[in-house]
């Protein structure tokens, strides 16, 4: 499906089309826009680095989509997709890697987990999400999925001064263990933070919550991202109403 979204200085139109990305060439795609954003904003440590690719052993059980700009033809957004089987095959979730996922076998109907989300600095705004979102709910419907689980990142690059003052707001509105409670294996390092301290969510993170998203506990500190990875949770039929239409039939 094509999407048309207006380009940040109104003087063009983008036209962002969400895709499978299918086989090799299409999997580098996503690996080298990966390696761009996570290299240059987090300075993360990643295998494949050498090669200017982000990957990992997971990259090949998992279905990837993306957002293409079709005026020039490039990947501009991918996420990574891991469902109860493939993780069945592989032993564990992507996310067990970071916490203890307690719960997580009672957990009712079909489960699958988004990672690796990023999007090129150019085209953050709600249009190129939009359209991610768009092919995610696709995906979502198709397998009847009644979870959608993963990470979201906050930079640690402040000493988490960042993270500290967002896992204030969220505990206080967004924190829900009742379906699964994530124990971090490498809690963030203590920080006396005054309570009145302010600090902008990152965006995917915050389109998370707008979707109706809880987090199932403290963040893990991933020290190869230089990242706070908040575990959040979405069950499919506690969808907020107002953001279902990126889902589109998905409730």
């Amino acid at each position: 499906m094509t999407q048309i979204a207006r380009s940040g200085d109104n003087s063009t139109d983008r036209r962002l089309q969400a895709e499978r990305l299918v086989g090799p060439a299409a999997l580098q795609e996503a690996q080298a826009l990966r390696f761009s954003v996570f290299s240059a904003e987090f300075k993360a440590k990643l295998k494949g680095a050498e090669l200017g690719l982000d990957m990992d052993d997971y990259d090949i059980h998992c279905r990837h989509i993306g957002v293409r700009d079709l005026n020039t033809g490039r990947l501009v957004a991918t996420t990574r997709l891991l469902d109860h089987q493939a993780a069945n095959s592989l032993g564990r979730f992507y996310s067990e890697e970071e916490f203890s996922l307690h719960g997580l076998g009672h957990l009712q109907g079909p489960i699958l987990e988004l990672g690796r989300t990023c999007v090129d600095p150019a085209y953050r705004n709600g249009g190129t999400i939009a359209v991610l979102w768009g092919e995610l709910a696709e995906v979502l419907n198709e397998g009847r999925y009644s979870y959608l689980m993963g990470c979201a990142s906050i930079p640690m690059q402040d000493g988490g001064v960042q993270a500290h003052a967002i896992m204030q707001r969220l505990r206080e509105r967004y924190l829900c263990t009742e379906h699964l409670r994530a124990e971090p294996k490498n809690p963030l390092p203590s920080l006396d933070l005054p309570g009145n301290v302010i600090a902008e969510m990152p965006p995917l993170l915050k389109a998370y919550m707008r979707l109706g998203a809880k987090i199932c506990g403290e963040p893990c500190w991933d020290e190869d991202f230089q990242v706070a990875d908040v575990f959040i949770l979405l069950k499919r039929d506690e969808l907020c109403p107002r953001y279902a239409r990126h889902f589109k039939a998905a409730v």
